[in-house]
């Protein structure tokens, strides 16, 4: 098993113009499943290649255990990978490809066999052993590519974006395999995606990378509860988080928030707020936190005309018309203003059996411990 460290570990291409990564500090622990999410281009392949060592580093210090791995072959780095390509060999049996990195190093045929009939029971492929690669489904497939990574039994196990070519469901059903076989395992994994509902179900932390930089790691959970940044509480969460221009004004002796003609009372963990009443800030209310009422409008509560409904069957997707509440700030960040732009309507998610019609103004309770708070300027969680 091995416990990985980045230490302020750069990556710049073109002499050093374009950076692909910017001092990233990162400790992957012994048999821990990590998952690096972000966009594409935000570094997380390139770190995941460091690894492998199939990449250079530029500036740091990469480490394996105790051994510095700059410049470790990737050979010497007993590490396995399992590509998005699934890279198996067309013309080799499913027993031939699992069987592939066993025999190029050397293992006996007694050994390859007993070790090649345990992984193909552990991935439940032993009816398929004979069959070639293309008379495989693409979730068969993938298994094939795990199998001839974990039957080495290396210190490390990388997955970059291993579900991509894979249909909804399967990917589903992927997932739940994948994080099985870590248990049992207990291998160090890391795993790269996009997908921040994989990040989500699968890792035990997961680091939130953007633009080369770490942005957040954390439980799933924490990322989910307490963002760092607006970029953080829009990309995780789906449907993804609703922003608001709003003021922080007193209301009762405590500060709230005014957006647009609404005001939402804020907790009182909120009191650290109190400094900054008069002043413009960012509100995140996430779509599951609007609560249908059939209750008088006034503090706490919101109300909106219905745009469109999506019915999901357990809950309705509502897509709102933000009327009075402004979804912009000229004097925010670059980054942030995307953020915003990319979701100018406010989405509710509420439960099934509401009836809601288009067109119709629906008015919500807004749960003040539900509220997020961000600085206008910077995108930062206040």
């Amino acid at each position: 098993m091995a416990q990985i460290s980045f230490q302020n570990v750069s990556k710049t291409y073109a002499g050093g113009k374009s950076a692909a990564l910017t001092d990233l500090n990162l400790t992957i622990r012994d048999g821990e499943f990590m998952v690096l999410v972000g966009p594409s281009g935000c570094g997380k392949t390139t770190a995941l290649r460091m690894i492998a060592g199939l990449e250079e580093i530029t500036g740091g210090t990469l480490k394996i255990n105790d051994t510095v791995a700059n410049d470790l072959a990737p050979r010497d780095r007993d590490i396995a990978m399992v590509f998005q390509s699934y890279a198996l060999y067309p013309h080799l049996t499913v027993g031939e490809n699992i069987a592939f990195g066993l025999k190029v190093r050397g293992a006996t045929s007694e050994d390859v066999a007993t070790k090649v009939r345990e992984t193909a029971a552990l991935l439940e492929l032993t009816e398929f052993l004979d069959r070639k690669p293309a008379r495989l489904s693409g979730g068969q497939r993938q298994r094939v590519a795990m199998g001839r990574a974990l039957v080495r039994s290396p210190n490390a196990f990388l997955m970059d974006e291993p579900l991509s070519n894979l249909d909804a469901r399967l990917r589903g059903q992927m997932r739940a395999e994948i994080s099985r076989l870590q248990r049992m395992r207990a291998v160090t994994t890391v795993y790269v995606t996009h997908d921040q509902v994989e990040a989500m179900t699968m890792g035990h932390r997961v680091a939130v990378m953007n633009k080369g930089t770490l942005q957040q790691l954390d439980s799933p959970r924490r990322l989910y509860d307490s963002p760092v940044n607006m970029f953080v509480a829009s990309f995780i969460g789906s449907p993804p988080i609703n922003f608001m221009e709003a003021i922080l004004v007193a209301h009762e002796g405590a500060p709230a928030l005014r957006i647009g003609p609404f005001l939402l009372p804020l907790p009182a963990s909120a009191d650290r707020l109190s400094p900054r009443i008069g002043g413009k800030v960012i509100a995140g209310i996430r779509p599951e936190a609007f609560k249908v009422t059939a209750g008088p409008t006034g503090p706490g509560t919101l109300s909106a005309k219905v745009l469109f409904v999506e019915d999901l069957g357990a809950d309705l997707l509502l897509h709102l018309d933000s009327g009075e509440i402004s979804v912009g700030h000229a004097d925010m960040t670059e980054d942030d203003r995307d953020v915003m732009k990319s979701s100018p309507k406010l989405k509710a998610s509420i439960d099934g059996s509401h009836r809601v019609s288009r067109d119709e103004t629906v008015t919500f309770t807004i749960d003040p411990n539900a509220i997020l708070v961000f600085d206008a300027d910077t995108g930062v969680t206040l």
